[in-house]
């Protein structure tokens, strides 16, 4: 492909302690295509961010891109001689040549994606269109530098033996999904504080200069999370949505006109630190990430006794154990997640919520029904209220959206540039 001049979506590493970076990927200059030679990369993009999801003929990319048949011949011949690309079955019409529709080559290209999370880390190997390949997972106590290194040092090499010698050359980076401001979290998961600290000072692209010559992106976890959903489950289907992922702790985004927005100070979306009232403590004022997160439930005594010193994942057997503990927890963080959502409802009018987390699917529906039977029990008179829909990618999400940073930074185009050619 044609090299892209600089913009945000170049590796970067952002700082637990600064602002959150931007991964939507800049659009370029102009909404649509252009034929102009220096912006050849933007053309690539639009084309492959097209028929990502959809195969479609060189007359139907002209048609939605506004390029002409000419160019569009130009970039798929390209395209398609750098592996990225293949032909499908040709459609027969009526008259004429049949219709040969063009989508991305599954093996085309590769990317690793890596969650740092308080009680455990995955890494992932998706391919072009996002399906997971290769998934590693490890279990701790609480996170550390080192304990995150000795991992990444371990399966970094390992999953990149696993590709055909040919195809290293296909493995165009290496995304990781976080939480911010790792160090502030020491009491509520009961971890030495002088252990967390290590992270304020601490640095993925210079730990992993010895390991991998990758590009590395650092996202917040919430954010990938949202951006997963955004890209590979139905958030394209919303312009506008504000979006929870109830992991260990709650966090959550916000999506304005196709782009997961972070805010000037990395602050849009920030649900997690919204205050609500606990129903628990009448009259108190606490965050919701205090009334629902995962971790009151693993330190509910039940939940304690039935796991046997082990931690609450999303496969745990007790989250279909029918347990008291399980409907409490529900009841509490719908009740809570109903109160968010009247305060973003009544800040940013977007169409839709969508709640997500690291619990199987009949909890996640189950979340989603009490919350929106608690939003209609409230006085919401003066707000139209959104759509409140489960996410559909689940537990991996923010593995899944940390691989999505080197797919869009390096071969694709948000989805608010899509719709305005057409797409």
């Amino acid at each position: 492909m044609t090299k892209w001049p600089r913009c945000n979506t170049d590796p970067v590493h952002t700082d637990s302690k600064d602002r959150p970076a931007d991964q939507a990927p800049d659009p370029g200059p102009g909404l649509g295509g252009s034929n102009l030679s220096h912006v050849r990369a933007h053309n690539e993009r639009l084309v492959l961010s097209l028929i990502r999801t959809e195969a479609l003929s060189r007359a139907e990319i002209a048609r939605r891109t506004g390029l002409s048949p000419q160019t569009i011949t130009l970039i798929t011949r390209s395209l398609s001689s750098e592996g990225l690309i293949e032909t499908g079955e040709p459609v027969r019409g009526k008259v004429g040549q049949p219709s040969v529709p063009l989508k991305l080559n599954p093996n085309g290209a590769y990317f690793l994606g890596v969650k740092v999370g308080r009680r455990s880390t995955e890494m992932i190997l998706i391919n072009f269109m996002g399906d997971v390949l290769q998934h590693r997972l490890e279990y701790y106590a609480y996170p550390t530098p080192s304990c995150i290194m000795q991992f990444l040092s371990r399966e970094i090499p390992d999953i990149m033996r696993s590709l055909e010698e040919g195809d290293i050359h296909r493995l165009h980076g290496l995304g990781i999904a976080m939480p911010y401001q790792l160090w502030s979290w020491s009491d509520t998961i009961d971890a030495p504080a002088a252990s967390l600290e290590q992270w304020r000072e601490f640095s993925f692209p210079a730990a992993l200069a010895e390991i991998t010559d990758l590009p590395i992106f650092i996202e917040n976890d919430a954010n990938s999370a949202c951006g997963a959903e955004l890209t590979f489950g139905e958030g394209h289907l919303y312009p506008h949505y504000a979006y929870f992922f109830i992991g260990y702790f709650i966090g959550g985004a916000l999506v304005i006109n196709g782009s997961v927005h972070a805010g000037h100070t990395g602050n849009a979306g920030a649900f997690g630190s919204l205050p609500v009232m606990d129903e628990q403590s009448p009259g108190r004022l606490v965050q919701l990430i205090d009334t629902a997160s995962v971790h009151l439930l693993e330190s509910n005594q039940t939940c304690r006794a039935m796991l046997k010193g082990d931690y609450l994942d999303y496969d745990s057997a007790f989250w279909s154990s029918g347990a008291e503990a399980i409907d409490e927890w529900i009841n509490r963080t719908s009740s809570s997640l109903a109160i968010a959502i009247t305060s973003v409802s009544s800040v940013t009018d977007v169409g839709a919520i969508i709640i997500d987390g690291g619990f199987p699917a009949h909890i996640r529906k189950r979340i989603v029904e009490q919350t929106s039977d608690a939003l209609h029990r409230f006085n919401t008179k003066g707000i139209n209220l959104p759509l409140i829909k489960a996410g559909v990618i689940g537990p991996g999400a923010r593995a899944l959206g940390a691989a999505r940073l080197p797919l869009f930074s390096r071969f694709l185009l948000d989805q608010s540039v899509l719709t305005n050619t057409g797409g």
